[in-house]
């Protein structure tokens, strides 16, 4: 069944993520039992560092808080590594409720109107999961707006790339947000080819699908 020919809404969603990359529970009464586990994942094996996983745990805390006031849903994080290094990214994905307006935007529209507002580069793209917009843009630093989900100010931020995906959900007039974001702004073109992958592997899960 296409996303347009759906009657009913989805139940659910589903995303492969690559391997590597964590879920961090935002909700503000599991978010610290989802941040000691993450922490832990991080330094196992590491008993040395203290002071760093201490740092890290209220990072966490503090991005986990940022990504529910913005009204996130759910949070990962990349714990890829290269080599002795991580590789920084996240995806927050927001659930845009129905506009209250009569008339909502198209697309296209959505796309024209982030182009002419100079929000970087729109465009309308095709997933499986249906039509989005899709956003490339860049964010941080002292000229730009922080990355989403993202604590501090903007100045305070390192500049990175975000790219946008919002798609309309199935059968509603709501919209389905992922924004990924990294600072690597050296490799941005891979980067943001890796996201696309992930956001192309949307899919829309049916209430029976979830019972399984």
């Amino acid at each position: 069944m296409s996303p347009g020919s759906r009657m009913v809404p989805p139940a659910d969603y589903r995303l492969l993520m690559p391997e590597g990359w964590f879920r961090l529970d935002i909700d503000p009464e599991r978010r610290e039992r989802s941040v000691d586990a993450l922490v832990n994942r991080r330094f196992e094996g590491t008993d040395n560092a203290p002071h760093i996983k201490r740092q890290l745990r209220q990072d966490l805390l503090a991005q986990a808080a940022a990504a529910f006031h913005e009204g996130g849903v759910e949070l990962y994080l990349s714990l890829q590594q290269a080599g002795p290094l991580t590789i920084p990214a996240s995806l927050l994905i927001t659930f845009l409720p129905a506009s209250s307006s009569a008339g909502a935007p198209g697309l296209e529209d959505i796309a024209t109107s982030l182009a002419s507002d100079r929000q970087g580069e729109a465009e309308v793209v095709q997933l499986a999961a249906g039509a989005a917009v899709r956003v490339r843009r860049a964010t941080g630093g002292p000229d730009q707006g922080p990355p989403a989900g993202l604590p501090g100010k903007a100045e305070e931020s390192l500049p990175s790339v975000t790219l946008d995906y919002q798609v309309p959900v199935p059968a509603t007039r709501a919209h389905l947000l992922m924004t990924f974001s990294t600072p690597l702004v050296q490799i941005a073109d891979a980067m943001v080819e890796l996201f696309d992958a992930v956001a192309g592997s949307l899919t829309w899960v049916d209430g029976e699908e979830t019972d399984e």
